[in-house]
Parts: C-alpha cells; sequence; structure tokens
C-alpha cells in the first residue's frame, strides 16, 4: 500500500478519535438529565420533568453515534425519544402515537440483534428457556389485564406488547447488559399498562417508570455498544 492511499484511512482514525472525546461529556449529560428528570418526579415538580424527559435520548443516542455504534441504535433510541414526547400529552392518540414509535424503535433492536453473529459466523442464538419464560408472563399478563383495558386499546396493547416481548428476548444474544435491559424495558412498560388499567400501583409510580425505563435503555445501547466492541477486537488486524 502507497503512502498516498493510507492517509484516508489514517484520517478517518483520526476523525473518530475526535469524536470519542465526546463521549464522555454526553453520556455524563444523560446520567445528569436521568438525575434531574427523577428527583423531579419524586418532587412532584411537572415541569421539570417536561423539560428533562425530551433531553434523555437524544444525549443517549449521540452518546451512541460518536462511540461509533451502528445506525440502528441511535435510530431506535431516537425513535424512544418520539415516543417520550408523544407520552408526555395526556390523551389516548398521543398515547397511540407514543406506542407506535417506541414499536419502530423495537423493530430496529430486533433488526440489530439479528445481525449479530457468533464465533463461528452463524446467527446467535437466544436462550429457548428464556423464549418459553417470556412467552408465559405475557400470556399471564395479558390475560390479567384485558378486562381492565379499555377497549380501544386492548388490541393495539397486545400487538405492541408481542412485539416489546420479542426484542426483550432477542436481546440477550448480546449479553447481560442487553438482556437486562430488554427485560427492565419490559417492565417499564408493564407499569404504564397497569396505570392505564387502574391497578393498584407503587408510590411516585412515573418515577418507577422512568428509572426502569431509562435504565433500560441505558443498558441496551452499552450492550450493542460492547458487542460492536469485541467483534472489532476480533477481527483481524488490516496488513497493508
Amino acid at each position: 500500500m502507497s503512502a498516498t492511499a493510507s492517509r484516508p484511512g489514517r484520517s478517518e482514525g483520526a476523525t473518530a478519535r475526535g469524536a470519542e472525546r465526546f463521549a464522555r461529556p454526553l453520556l455524563l449529560a444523560f446520567l445528569l438529565a436521568a438525575a434531574v428528570d427523577l428527583a423531579g418526579l419524586l418532587a412532584g415538580l411537572d415541569t421539570v420533568h417536561l423539560v428533562a424527559k425530551p433531553l434523555l435520548m437524544p444525549l443517549l443516542a449521540g452518546y451512541a453515534a460518536v462511540r461509533g455504534g451502528p445506525r440502528l441504535l441511535v435510530v431506535a433510541l431516537l425513535f424512544g425519544w418520539g415516543g417520550d414526547v408523544f407520552l408526555l400529552a395526556d390523551n389516548d392518540l398521543a398515547f397511540l402515537l407514543g406506542m407506535g414509535s417506541f414499536a419502530l424503535g423495537h423493530v430496529c433492536y430486533l433488526t440489530l440483534f439479528g445481525r449479530d453473529r457468533d464465533r463461528d459466523g452463524d446467527r446467535a442464538r437466544a436462550s429457548l428457556v428464556t423464549a418459553i419464560a417470556y412467552v408465559l408472563v405475557l400470556a399471564v399478563f395479558l390475560v390479567l389485564i384485558w378486562s381492565d383495558l379499555p377497549a380501544e386499546l386492548r388490541v393495539p396493547v397486545a400487538g405492541y406488547s408481542v412485539l416489546l416481548t420479542a426484542m426483550a428476548w432477542r436481546a440477550g444474544v448480546l449479553g447481560r447488559y442487553a438482556a437486562a435491559g430488554g427485560a427492565l424495558f419490559l417492565l417499564s412498560d408493564a407499569l404504564i399498562a397497569t396505570g392505564i388499567a387502574e391497578w393498584p400501583r407503587l408510590p411516585a409510580p412515573d418515577f418507577w417508570v422512568m428509572l426502569t425505563y431509562i435504565a433500560a435503555q441505558l443498558l441496551l445501547a452499552l450492550g450493542v455498544l460492547g458487542a460492536g466492541a469485541r467483534a472489532r477486537a476480533a477481527s483481524p488486524a488490516l496488513t497493508p
């Protein structure tokens, strides 16, 4: 390889390293926004929540982007941002639009997880035992909550729940962080559903919804980024 041909590679590497300088500030900004949002919910300060919540996913998406994360991860997080914004409005249309935005994010995650391959080049397989457990939990939950949901929301909630459960199960192919993130996402949305069904709830219910949701998105992002870093480390270095 000639010296002239090698320059673009070095330039791209320098650009990537320069972008990564912003990774820590973006992650710290995300964690700060999360802390402010959660504190606002505990204190009952709705204005704080209205300001802090829309900042969360753009900051996390920015962190994923400068870390060299796959485009689908960034898009999934931005669909999460769309869902966050829609759910700030308290009406059925906003709820459906928010659920739709989150559903598109789950499709991105599922596509991303489906691309993962094991060391032999085959597609990584999520645990069958985990799949059975998730299916049982989903079935029991839907049976219990069905009659308490508003009639117009039953089918959309059921369809969304199937997609979310598939994402949570499939996240296990990327390791413990992503698997925990998928499970927490399922828990967070289950807490929302119980609120819609007017079941008894924990004190400060919005705090627990946001805590599990924030942790879920962060763990999913870290799981994807970690898998990407491991794949790059395992790839043979290019020789001139």
